[in-house]
């Protein structure tokens, strides 16, 4: 065997050793056996995937991406969570979110969470449209599609090591063509390797969907939604110019899909179903913030005209949440005036009102509003942040403290909320609970780094009592060993 074909032969393994880390796991998990039926559990522990899922969820926040609207993202939750417990499956308590994103995409993540372009709320033409996105997506979370795609990469890597063995032989073996047979054996691996990845992404959807059109039924949507969405995102394909929606590039949306779509849904009898008032209005939120504040208002104003809308309480919404955003307070109240006239009793109203009356200035006026919708509405996000704001605004620190302190009990893992009590702290000159708020929402927006910082200087501030110095010192600790744990998990390729 020449030199040079020793060489290219050296050179055909060396690629097939690289090929076969790139097919490798990211992670080095610990080896056990699985539970029959799930082969997800040999590699990733329900803990584990939480951790991951909350660990890209962070990055999110941290890049700017993450929708920061209470209304668009509680709406999200409440329609997640009836699909969620409509079949009691969920290995995890699921966490929906919007992302800022005029493109069509939606995507699961490991652990739970599930994150929403706005682009493809928009899309979406009826209220079962959206839900067979979302019950899609979450039956990637509940059959551990991640994990299991995982478990298949070491499948993948079996059969290319099978393929390098061969390779070793054929090199050892000597003859001209011993090169050639390698290199034709690390092809031969690759070509499976990605074949086996195709197909295991096509199950993953064909479950999906299956699983997700069980949801959707048992959650009581219009079954047809799942198809009558899967079709118009394929239309919407053919007009984009450049690239196609994120989602189908994603989930690939074929004939096949969309036929068996529609064969599930004519073996169920026909469900006429009444699109919520909040479907409606949140679509019109999120229309409002798209382009510049003049373009919304023309739209919405277009709409009322030409009545070329789904509901014309919802249109009207959108047009007082484009003028507020134009920072026009004076029609906004008159728009207001006339939508609370046709509209019924409605939370994202009262929030509306509120907002038009602090951001004009009216701020005794906006808390009496608060206070009375808070008395009919408690566990709406949008009044639970703004009520605080506003008695920020009008320099009553001590009742926004008070109210805060009180709403963290219940909900302490909400960035919000610890934002506004560090505020509201710092107002009244209590610096360690001050920092110990602030360090909380920096952890929560995914920030560790500036979480330490805060913490560190909680402990220095001098003013804390003995319980809230130890709550200080000891999640001052816990933060600084995950950023060590951070920083190790970033080194061996995974998310941060």
């Amino acid at each position: 065997m020449s030199a040079g074909s020793h060489s290219r032969a050296r050179r055909a393994v060396a690629a097939m050793v690289a090929m076969v880390m790139a097919l490798a796991p990211c992670a080095v998990v610990p080896q056990t056996l699985p539970e029959l039926g799930d082969p997800s559990g040999a590699l990733l522990s329900l803990a584990q995937e939480r951790r991951l899922g909350e660990s890209v969820v962070r990055d999110i926040r941290l890049s700017g991406a993450y929708l920061d609207d209470p209304e668009v993202n509680a709406y999200l939750n409440e329609l997640g969570n009836r699909l969620v417990t409509a079949v009691a499956d969920a290995p995890f308590d699921f966490e929906f979110f919007a992302v800022n994103d005029p493109s069509v995409n939606a995507f699961a993540l490991p652990g739970g969470y599930v994150g929403v372009n706005t682009g493809l709320i928009l899309l979406t033409q009826t209220e079962s449209e959206l839900a067979a996105v979302l019950a899609h997506e979450i039956s990637h979370v509940t059959q551990h599609h991640i994990a299991r795609s995982i478990s298949n990469q070491k499948d993948a890597m079996l059969a290319t090591l099978a393929a390098l063995a061969a390779a070793i032989v054929a090199a050892r073996a000597g003859g001209s063509s011993s090169s050639q047979i390698a290199n034709a054996a690390m092809s031969s691996a690759q070509g499976l390797a990605m074949q086996m990845q195709i197909d295991f992404t096509r199950q993953n959807e064909q479950e999906a969907d299956r699983l997700g059109f069980q949801r959707l039924d048992a959650a009581g949507f219009d079954v047809t939604g799942m198809a009558t969405f899967m079709e118009r995102l394929q239309r919407a394909g053919r007009f984009v110019e450049g690239t196609a929606p994120s989602y189908l590039r994603d989930h690939p949306v074929t004939y096949e899909r969309i036929a068996e779509a529609q064969a599930r849904a004519q073996g169920k009898a026909f469900r006429q179903v009444k699109d919520s008032l909040d479907f409606n209005m949140v679509r019109a939120l999120v229309k409002s913030y798209q382009g510049t504040p003049k373009d919304a208002i023309v739209f919405f104003e277009d709409a009322l005209v030409e009545k070329r809308y789904n509901e014309p309480v919802a249109a009207r919404y959108g047009l007082v949440a484009a003028l507020l955003r134009a920072q026009d307070f004076k029609r906004a109240q008159a728009e207001l005036d006339v939508l609370e006239k046709s509209a019924p009793p409605h939370p994202m109203i009262e929030a509306m009102a509120g907002q038009v009356l602090m951001q004009s200035g009216k701020l005794k006026e906006a808390i009496a509003r608060y206070q009375a919708a808070l008395a009919r509405y408690p566990t709406k996000r949008q009044l639970i942040y703004d009520y605080p704001e506003a008695l920020l605004k009008d320099n009553q620190p001590a009742k926004a403290a008070a109210f805060l302190s009180d709403e963290l009990s219940l909900y302490p893992s909400d960035g919000p909320l610890q934002l506004l009590a560090a505020r509201a702290y710092a107002a009244l000159g209590k610096q360690t609970l001050a920092h110990h708020h602030q360090a909380e929402y920096y952890a929560w927006l995914g920030n560790l780094n500036a979480a330490v910082t805060q913490y560190e200087l909680a402990v220095k501030a001098g003013d804390a009592d003995f319980y809230q110095a130890s709550v200080a010192e000891s999640r001052l600790r816990a933060l600084r060993q995950e950023v060590v744990d951070q920083k190790k998990r970033v080194s061996q390729g995974g998310p941060g």
